[in-house]
């Protein structure tokens, strides 16, 4: 084994580009000698901190931290930063769970979603809903996916209480009985859990339902459907028709397997 290493060597052995490593002789965490050339050159000293190094930055420790360990390190540090490793390692550990669960029940979501049978009308009952909502006029599905994209920066900081729940959008039956078509008003997420300060509530209640499947244009249409069949049924209309958008361009790029529901909350009387 060789006792000195060029700057480029040790590059290519740890993966560290070379401008990293001139960062760690500037913060003074690593001090390679120059050779008769004037060439920085790396000691076997120089290595196994790169490995500390390289091993902490993966855990998510930061430059200063590693510094103040390798300046002082002894048994009672190394036990300290041992600790410290396995309470990053348990968090990033139940961050993943997390992540995993989450995955598996968007698998079970899908799954389900792929039996479900498009054109019928059913009445559901459903409590209380929580919802994070942005107002907007909407008129093509580019605006749709920015406005969207606008509510999650809004609250970026509760994105975890989203979980697998559907994105919504509104449409006003003002605008329907007018004739105007294709226009939403808003947008909003549907939170698993309840929130305090949440921009609206469903009530609890009762909601005439019908899925559709395919390309969005059929949205107006298949409202009015679900309008018509309140009406022949006699159903008391109690607010305005939505959809939930349970497979959309975030599953698939194919028109043909989009499922969208409808729902608007009636009285059956």
């Amino acid at each position: 084994m060789k006792d000195n290493y060029t700057i480029s060597e040790i590059s290519k052995l740890y993966g560290i580009g070379v401008d990293s490593l001139r960062y760690y002789e500037k913060i003074g965490v690593l001090t390679p000698r120059r050779g008769r050339n004037g060439y920085r050159l790396y000691i076997l000293k120089d290595i196994y901190k790169l490995n500390i190094i390289r091993d902490l930055r993966q855990l998510g420790f930061s430059m200063a931290q590693i510094k103040e360990y390798l300046d002082r390190q002894s048994i009672g540090n190394t036990m300290t930063l041992l600790r410290d490793e396995e309470l990053l390692i348990q968090k990033q550990l139940k961050t993943l769970n997390a992540s995993l669960q989450s995955i598996r029940k968007r698998m079970v979501y899908l799954e389900s979603l792929s039996h479900t049978p498009a054109g019928v009308f059913t009445v559901k009952s459903f409590p209380e809903r929580f919802c994070l909502q942005l107002n907007a006029d909407i008129t093509r599905d580019e605006e749709m996916d920015f406005a969207f994209k606008k509510l999650h920066r809004k609250y970026e900081d509760k994105m975890h209480l989203f979980g697998n729940q559907p994105l919504g959008a509104f449409q006003s039956m003002e605008d329907l009985t007018q004739g105007r078509s294709g226009l939403f008003r808003s947008v909003f997420f549907i939170l698993e859990q309840k929130m305090k300060d949440c921009d609206f509530v469903f009530p609890a209640g009762q909601y005439l339902s019908l899925f559709y499947r395919g390309d969005y244009r059929q949205s107006a249409e298949r409202i009015r459907d679900v309008l018509s069949h309140a009406k022949e049924n006699n159903y008391t209309i109690l607010g305005n028709p939505f959809e939930l958008y349970r497979i959309d361009n975030h599953e698939t790029m194919l028109t043909a397997e989009f499922l969208t529901e409808i729902q608007v909350q009636i009285e059956t009387g």
